[in-house]
């Protein structure tokens, strides 16, 4: 397989996977062709190799580095900008982890904090204790994933790979 036809392949499976991890697929495509280029490229770069419109690689790069998945670097001399992605998978990792956690996790546990705080009534009392009973059940399910979410962010690679391999004993 030619370099160029494995790179298309990889950008593409990176780009359908980054829509499972709640980012859009151009966004996830810059992210894999950043991956695998050797040298930063500039948003002229990013546009050329995947087709894409100005307008489109410009907004996705700033996401990106919103996510701080992708890094800017400026050239002395140069006025363009230009753009890498940090290639320790850990911490690509650790990061989409992180902002995942704050899109998904964060909400819902901000929203069943509030719920567990107020006085529910009603007419039907068995309703009401059935739905205060799912929010309790719902908080303590979401802060412990919280937790195990928050102990993958802030450890090191052996730590993950040691609490994985007693698991799988």
């Amino acid at each position: 397989m030619h370099l160029e036809e494995a790179k298309y392949k990889f950008i593409q499976s990176w780009g359908t996977l980054g829509s499972q991890w709640g980012i859009n697929r151009t966004m996830s495509q810059i992210h894999a062709l950043l991956l695998v280029s050797a040298e930063p490229l500039s948003a002229e770069d990013v546009m050329e190799q995947l087709n894409i419109s100005r307008g489109n690689a410009n907004m996705n790069l700033r996401a990106l580095m919103d996510w701080g998945l992708v890094t800017k670097e400026i050239r002395p001399g140069d006025r363009k900008e230009y753009f890498y992605a940090g290639k320790d998978m850990w911490e690509v990792a650790r990061k989409i982890t992180y902002e995942r956690r704050k899109r998904e996790i964060e909400p819902i546990l901000q929203v069943v904090n509030e719920l567990k705080k107020e006085n529910i009534t009603g007419k039907n009392k068995a309703e009401i204790a059935a739905f205060s009973d799912t929010i309790e059940e719902l908080s303590k399910f979401t802060n412990k994933a919280n937790s195990i979410v928050d102990k993958f962010i802030k450890s090191d690679e052996n730590w993950f790979y040691k609490t994985l391999m007693k698991l799988v004993k």
